[in-house]
């Protein structure tokens, strides 16, 4: 990637955090990076582009730099200290109200939804993967949806990061929850294998009896 690319990547961002997004516009980020504005829709078309590009760039960089943390992991209640120092560092960098706003803007703005619903995507992925390898041979594996259990996990992160901004103590707690059902779920890893195999039987009996009946 050229220098300018990256400048202006960096300068979307630094625009996005000072003056909102619907403050920012091809001037502001050509202040933040530095460079004539021009440059702006000539490397990227339109502000939109551009900032859905920094997202998206931003993003495998934080998911790149806390790849060897999320490789490590070995229990849930691991993966959710990772969440939490994650969480920390997004709210220190101002990454959060990053986020805030480009969710904000997606909503109405499909050049944003596309890039914006990558980003996500890319932490539900990693996340995705250790709950795989952590879960795999356990009874819970077998009623879980883990795909979409790590989008539901990725989304809560980002719910609470946002709900940090509003009512702290509440957002501390939403965490506490998610580590109680870790435990839960080390718990149930945890039986003898008489009480497993009971524990599976009633899992499949329980899906069995929640399978549609043909022509109904």
């Amino acid at each position: 990637m050229s220098d300018t690319k990256q400048r202006l990547l960096d300068g979307a961002l630094l625009a996005l955090r000072e003056h909102g997004v619907t403050g920012v516009s091809a001037r502001t980020i050509a202040a933040a990076a530095g460079v004539n504005q021009a440059l702006v829709f000539y490397h990227y078309g339109s502000v939109d582009e551009l900032l859905g590009a920094a997202c998206v760039a931003t993003t495998k960089a934080r998911v790149a730099a806390y790849a060897d943390r999320f490789a490590a992991v070995g229990s849930l209640r691991e993966l959710l200290r990772v969440g939490r120092d994650l969480h920390t560092e997004e709210l220190a960098a101002g990454n959060v109200s990053v986020l805030a706003q480009l969710l904000a803007a997606a909503q109405t703005g499909e050049r944003l939804a596309g890039p914006t619903g990558e980003a996500l995507r890319l932490w539900a992925g990693e996340i995705e993967a250790v709950l795989t390898r952590l879960l795999r041979g356990s009874p819970v594996a077998e009623v879980a949806d883990i795909p979409g259990l790590a989008q539901a996990v990725s989304a809560a992160f980002v719910g609470i990061e946002l709900y940090e901004g509003v009512d702290r103590d509440a957002a501390q707690r939403a965490l506490g929850a998610l580590d109680q059902l870790a435990v839960l779920i080390e718990v149930v890893d945890d039986l003898g294998p008489l009480a497993r195999r009971a524990l599976r039987a009633r899992v499949r009996t329980h899906l069995k009896e929640r399978e549609p009946i043909p022509g109904a």
